[in-house]
């Protein structure tokens, strides 16, 4: 997968092949299978052409990773402690990208300068604040 990944495109089995063999010996009949079973399980998609395929990645490596992430994360017995170890295991350069992840996530009508202790202070918000109240809403209960 790291070289249908690597280069982003469809791929033959030669191509994957003729990289491997710059790193060691394999046969092109093992590569091929490697493909099929790819093929076979959905991680890649298959185009004829002439007597060959051309083999594609179904998913990015980002979204692969993430679905990796959220399975080991949803089968945990207690979610929060987990993500809590996980940040722990983090460097700063990797916080900062998890903070700008979340970020994009949350749109641009939340988004405020943060500082570098964001991940660290367990008592900050992690919600949006509440918008000012409109002081006709004040006046109509139902906000009309």
């Amino acid at each position: 997968m790291s070289r249908v990944w690597k280069w982003n495109r469809p791929v033959t089995v030669r191509e994957v092949l003729e990289d491997l063999q710059k790193e060691r010996s394999i046969a092109y009949t093992t590569v091929m299978t490697v493909l099929d079973n790819l093929h076979q399980k959905g991680w890649v998609r298959r185009e004829a052409e002439g007597r060959a395929y051309r083999y594609e990645a179904v998913s990015t490596r980002a979204a692969y990773a993430a679905s990796l992430m959220n399975e080991a994360w949803s089968q945990s017995d207690n979610p929060a402690a987990a993500l809590v170890a996980f940040f722990g295991m983090m460097s700063e350069e990797q916080r900062e990208t998890l903070r700008d992840a979340v970020r994009i996530v949350q749109g641009p009508e939340t988004q405020k300068p943060t500082g570098p202790s964001e991940l660290a202070e367990p008592t900050q918000r992690t919600e949006p604040a509440e918008p000012p109240e409109n002081p006709a809403s004040a006046q109509d209960p139902g906000g009309r």
